[in-house]
């Protein structure tokens, strides 16, 4: 005969089990669907966004190029695009793909939200520019139309993201940034960066890197098939065309013709003892970071002085206003200054 105490103790945890697959809303499966719908969602939202991006180039998408955007088989594509067709999104025929009204005003709904995210991220975090694209890719997909017009708001209804993409009104409207490819412009010409194209990362990474930013001033020095040259807040760079490509400009009439580097020096070339006048804090310093510099006192006319490295060479302390500030060189580099000649301690 089963032990009745056994029986009972099985009987609990079976429905002990079932309770935790099944419980409405906290169960696993429930979970587990809410998860599906969710990442179903993403890839249709995704899909939007590769379509309209492809739309507004000039050339259709089509189910491979979906399929490669969003990393998936070209048979899930086939049937996420089905999915999609069904919702009166997209419409398929033999020239591709193309969005419905009701699938344009999706993608720019999503399309709103990512670049008001990274306008967030920008100018609110210390999100640097590499993480602000992957972090607007993620939360884009988590809020209402009612939660963007907040998020708007809040930022103070910006119309462009901090690469320089426009940001689609409420209604959809878009304020194009203007610019044309910084390769279409010759040497000796002067212009303002107004965009920056941040996909591939890779590629904008590298930009990144070369400390260029929307707002910025170019002075092209040499334009030659392999290489272009140019001066950009008092440094020269050099970038292949492909790159150089992913930049765009807008000319800046009445410029004197001669090309001179911006003036100021960055903070650590001084060498201990040397000492010098803070000209400015770089645009390319944002949010947390160009805040905390303020708040050490870091301005405009503001002398400072290197007071020693430390054994690697890096951090450098700085005496600022009687008072030691340690920075990183990467720190200093967003400081532009000229020297007090003739004062070296």
């Amino acid at each position: 005969m089963p032990d009745p105490l056994l029986t009972l103790m099985i009987a609990v945890a079976l429905i002990g089990a079932i309770a935790f697959i099944f419980w409405p809303e906290r169960g696993v499966f429930s979970r587990w669907q809410r998860g599906r719908r969710m990442t179903e969602r993403v890839l249709r939202e995704d899909a939007l966004k590769h379509i309209h991006r492809a739309e507004r180039a000039g050339h259709p998408a089509t189910v491979q190029s979906v399929a490669g955007d969003l990393n998936i088989t070209t048979n899930d594509a086939a049937e996420l695009l089905s999915q999609m067709e069904a919702l009166d999104l997209v419409v398929v025929d033999k020239e591709g793909l193309r969005l419905t009204p009701v699938g344009r005003d999706a993608a720019l709904h999503i399309i709103r939200a990512h670049r008001l995210w990274e306008r967030y991220l920008a100018d609110q975090t210390g999100f640097t520019e590499a993480e602000w694209h992957g972090q607007a890719e993620y939360l884009e997909h988590r809020l209402q139309p009612t939660e963007i017009d907040a998020l708007s708001a809040s930022l103070g209804n910006p119309t462009h993201d901090p690469h320089g993409d426009p940001i689609p009104t409420a209604e959809g409207a878009l304020y194009p940034h203007g610019g044309q490819p910084l390769t279409t412009f010759e040497a000796g010409t002067t212009s303002q960066i107004v965009h920056l194209e941040d996909e591939p990362e890779v590629v904008f990474a590298q930009l990144v890197a070369e400390g260029l930013y929307p707002g910025l001033e170019i002075q092209i020095l040499e334009k030659e098939p392999h290489r272009l040259r140019f001066w950009a807040d008092g440094d020269e760079h050099v970038l292949a065309p492909l790159l150089a490509a992913n930049i765009s400009v807008v000319a800046i009439e009445d410029q004197a013709t001669e090309t001179e580097p911006a003036p100021g020096e960055r903070l650590y070339v001084l060498e201990k003892g040397e000492r010098a006048t803070v000209l400015s804090i770089s645009k390319a310093c944002r949010s947390a970071e160009r805040r905390r510099l303020m708040d050490l006192g870091i301005l405009p006319g503001v002398d400072v002085e290197a007071a020693f490295k430390s054994p690697s060479g890096d951090p450098t302390a700085y005496l600022i206003r009687d008072t030691l500030i340690a920075l990183r060189k990467e720190q200093a580099g967003f400081i532009n200054i000229e020297r007090l000649q003739g004062v070296t301690l």
